[in-house]
């Protein structure tokens, strides 16, 4: 029983790890005995884009190009309906990690996870503005996976199945640059711990006030592979769902904290 009990953690802690092709994780699903859904959202506004959630007063969004990185994530939907679902339909036992749901599909497998929405996001805007030269991931051993083909839909999509199967937190974490000083962050920019197993999040916009303060907004797939999802901030309600560049001390999101040392940039 025991030798039973550790071959199955030691697969459940690759999730949100690398080559799942080969050592696929085990999905946690919805169990039976999950605690009762909960849901916590203190702004009931439907806002049908990431660039229509307001700021707090006395803040306004930094200066982005449409066709930019930032200015595309800005422009992403998001849905009507504030529930994650998983990848099978079931509804996430946690309910009160979220914001907003972003409106892209997960797909009905256990693949795109927490780093994968993260590629998923940047592959999709390289994608949009025909910047196919530019799409590639690294996986944990270096091997790339680059885009060669072009405007098809679908083999792009089968392509980023293959991505999310060998491309993880860790060889993201190798692929991206450090960005050393903590107040450079932007948009598009990737808080990002890689490890078995490891997280990773997106910074989807910033904003700042007339005293120099900036804020900044977060997103995240989580595994099992699931909607991603706009961020509350559970340190500072009256903010949420924006974070305080300069706040002190780690940077606790709902389900993972980092430390200002793991901010990365493409």
């Amino acid at each position: 029983m025991k030798l039973y009990r550790l071959i199955v953690l030691s697969f459940i802690v690759l999730a949100c790890g690398e080559n799942r092709n080969s050592s696929p994780a085990i999905s946690q699903g919805s169990p039976a005995n999950a605690a009762p859904v909960k849901e916590w959202h203190p702004d009931t506004t439907y806002y049908p884009s990431i660039g229509n959630i307001k700021t707090p007063e006395g803040f306004i969004r930094i200066s982005a190009a449409h066709n930019s990185f930032a200015g595309w994530l800005r422009s992403i939907p998001l849905k009507i309906e504030r529930i994650v679902y998983l990848f099978n339909g079931k509804v996430k036992p946690n309910q009160m990690a979220q914001f907003a749901v972003i409106d892209i599909p997960v797909g009905d497998k256990d693949l795109q996870q927490c780093a994968d929405a993260v590629m998923r996001l940047r592959a999709e805007y390289l994608y949009k503005y025909k910047l196919y030269k530019d799409i590639g991931f690294m996986d944990y051993a270096g091997k790339w996976y680059k885009w060669d083909g072009g405007d098809n839909r679908g083999g792009f999509d089968n392509y980023l199945q293959t991505v999310f199967g060998w491309c993880g937190s860790a060889s993201l974490e190798k692929q991206l640059k450090t960005v050393s000083d903590f107040n450079a962050i932007k948009p598009g920019d990737v808080l990002v711990k890689g490890g078995f197993p490891g997280h990773a999040v997106i910074v989807m916009d910033m904003a700042t006030d007339n005293e120099g303060r900036k804020i900044y907004m977060l997103a995240q797939g989580y595994q099992p592979a699931q909607d991603m999802h706009v961020l509350v901030n559970p340190n500072n309600l009256a903010l949420s769902p924006w974070y305080e560049v300069d706040m002190e001390g780690d940077i606790n999101t709902p389900e993972w904290t980092f430390n200002k040392t793991n901010l990365r940039t493409w």
